[in-house]
């Protein structure tokens, strides 16, 4: 499957670090290959602070490094412990009252299903992360589980339902005219740098293959937030998004961008960018969170547009 470890994008607070040191001290051990040093940090901030979340939240990046090192049975241990501290700190807080512990905990489970499917456990990933969906299902959780369940079954299954009663810019066009198109979901964020990273790609291929049948779509979603105000209005934010696209997406020829929360927890988009592909027949045959660089986009793209209805 692809990275099913991708990285959950984290709407930043305009103007503020959004990743504790020791994350950004693991992080940066992890980078240059020393997992023994990036285990060493995250256990003695652990001894010294306790369980918090930003321990926690080490701790996951410690378990991706051990499961990329295909220490698989650690990897679950470290996951286990996790899940089991977090369950500690939860029995007096919610989930959702700082950012950390959920990173924590959608770590974990991430890195239980990876190892799963590693040992051709598919069916036991799936019900890990299913099990989880159910149990945060209100939580900020639910779209990042949703993506991995989602990295695992969408593609060569029908698209999602894709709502556009909102919309950003111009009315987008009647879905009766996408009918026997390649579609190019392109999910972005307002704050999301890597999203303006891909922007210029998706403008180049959306302009190169319109003609041959490529349409792209923009979907994208309020986080209540702007860049002058932490807690904006929809009226506030919804004129702040379509700055954000006019400075740096109007040079895609788009057939519209829905405005919708709701696109974003079925096609698990808690990754921006999310890159989806959909084939003339309407059946998914790419789903990618994070970026793409413009040889890896085309050359998915290629064969749906070589291929008749």
């Amino acid at each position: 499957m692809c990275a099913l470890l991708a990285a959950q994008s984290i709407p930043p607070t305009y103007g503020q670090p959004v990743t504790p040191r020791i994350v950004a001290n693991v992080q940066l051990a992890l980078r240059a290959g020393d997992l023994a040093t990036a285990e060493g940090l995250a256990e003695q901030f652990q001894r010294v602070n306790g369980n918090t979340p930003e321990a926690l939240d080490a701790l996951g990046w410690v378990a991706r490094g051990e499961l990329a090192a295909r220490q698989v049975d650690k990897a679950q241990e470290t996951a286990s412990a996790i899940l089991k501290n977090a369950q500690v700190a939860l029995a007096a807080r919610p989930v959702d009252a700082e950012p950390y512990l959920p990173l924590a905990l959608g770590t974990a489970y991430e890195v239980q299903a990876e190892a799963l499917y590693a040992q051709g456990k598919r069916t036991a990933a799936l019900q890990v992360l299913q099990q989880a969906r159910v149990q945060w299902r209100d939580s900020s959780l639910a779209d990042r589980l949703q993506k991995n369940i989602n990295l695992l079954l969408l593609e060569g299954r029908p698209m999602p339902l894709l709502r556009d009663s909102e919309w950003i810019g111009n009315k987008p066009a009647d879905p009766a005219t996408r009918r026997g198109k390649v579609l190019l979901l392109f999910f972005w964020a307002h704050w999301c740098a890597d999203c303006k990273a891909d922007a210029p790609v998706i403008a180049r291929l959306a302009t190169e293959m319109k003609a041959r049948g490529l349409v792209v779509i923009a979907p994208t979603r309020r986080y209540g937030f702007t860049v002058e105000e932490e807690h904006a209005p929809a009226a506030k934010e919804n004129p702040f998004i379509s700055k954000v696209f006019e400075r740096y997406y109007s040079q895609i020829p788009v057939a519209g961008v829905p405005l919708d929360e709701g696109n974003f927890h079925r096609f698990g988009a808690s990754t921006t960018p999310t890159i989806v592909l959909v084939d003339r027949h309407g059946i998914v045959r790419l789903y990618h969170p994070g970026l793409m660089n413009e040889e890896e986009l085309r050359e998915a793209i290629e064969p749906l547009l070589r291929a008749s209805l």
